[in-house]
């Protein structure tokens, strides 16, 4: 989650003080929810702060999001150039979504999150996470549409 909040160059960093931090807050736990939730939580906002102290722009790999190809199938190298090149135009695409919106899109359609643990890990009420997906989905629709070219997507879903 880190690395894909930060970017890699920075993700070892956060993720090392982000378990620090867990570690020394180890007392602080009361079992409410699942550890990794809490553990998430606070790799989320050290990842946070660490984007507010650095002024970068988060890095998301949403290799995920891009068409997978079947296992045992041959890819040319022209196929994974344009592969690549496809990634990095939608990791770009998705670090043009507001921080918030950019969270939920990775913790629920990359990490595969419940809505309830986005809602634990990111401290929002529950209706507030599905409002936040719903409009960084159509934000991100809207982004890629502004290039069909590339993406060749419908006008309409």
């Amino acid at each position: 989650m880190a690395r894909r909040l930060v970017g890699p160059d920075d993700a070892d960093d956060v993720t090392q003080d982000a378990f620090l931090r867990a570690f020394h807050r180890l007392g602080h736990y009361r079992g409410d929810g699942s550890f990794r939730a809490w553990v998430l939580q606070i790799v989320r906002n050290t990842a946070l702060n660490a984007i507010e102290a650095r002024r970068i722009e988060p890095y998301e790999a949403i290799e995920e999001l891009v068409e997978a190809e079947p296992a045992g199938s041959a890819r040319t190298p022209v196929d994974q150039l344009e592969g690549r090149e496809r990634r990095e135009r939608l990791e770009a695409k998705v670090r043009l979504l507001p921080p918030a919106h950019r969270t939920v899109l990775v913790l629920r359609d990359i990490e595969g999150f419940s809505y309830e643990e986005v809602a634990a890990v990111t401290e929002t009420p529950l209706g507030s996470v599905k409002g936040r997906l719903h409009r960084a989905r159509s934000e991100l629709i809207r982004i890629l549409r502004e290039n069909t070219y590339d993406w060749g997507l419908p006008h309409e879903l």
